[in-house]
């Protein structure tokens, strides 16, 4: 009457195991979404695709950012998402990095009052899209604005 059964003490260990693998899924998975980065790339080629020179802003929920000339990575305390840019290769800013006359253009000043001529815009602006991008932190919001200067059409976005 008071024998151990067998079968019962391995269906206990099982069910032990069983429940420790539940708790260690359970405590892996993240505790928020991944950023959105489609929907940044959806405002970066609303202002990039459009037809008239335009300005937007997009607020950003990550931690950290990689910004190249066709995709935006967004990475967070939910993973990391990765976005591709629809429209032609828009132009990164980034406030640590670039040249400060693209990120006064960004921030709204006429690249006329910032550049000598259009080709000095776009060698510039060349320039940041062949450079190194990294990730760095993410700000609280992104700034896409698309420029026209002589015959040369640009995407910031920083």
């Amino acid at each position: 009457m008071f024998e151990t059964q067998v079968d019962a003490t391995y269906a206990w260990v099982g069910l032990a195991l069983v429940s420790v693998v539940a708790v260690g899924v359970v405590a892996a998975l993240p505790t928020a979404p991944p950023p959105d980065a489609d929907g940044v790339a959806h405002t970066v080629d609303s202002v990039a695709d459009g037809e008239y020179v335009a300005t937007a802003e997009h607020g950003l929920a990550a931690e950290r950012i990689r910004l190249t000339p066709r995709t935006i990575e967004l990475a967070g305390d939910g993973g990391t998402a990765r976005a591709t840019f629809r429209a032609g290769p828009i132009t990164p800013v980034a406030t640590d990095r670039s040249d400060p006359r693209l990120r006064r253009v960004l921030s709204g000043v006429p690249p006329q009052a910032v550049f000598d001529d259009p080709d000095a815009f776009a060698a510039t602006a060349e320039r940041a899209r062949t450079s190194e991008h990294g990730w760095r932190s993410a700000p609280e919001r992104l700034t896409v604005r698309q420029v026209r200067y002589g015959g040369h059409r640009v995407t910031l976005v920083g």
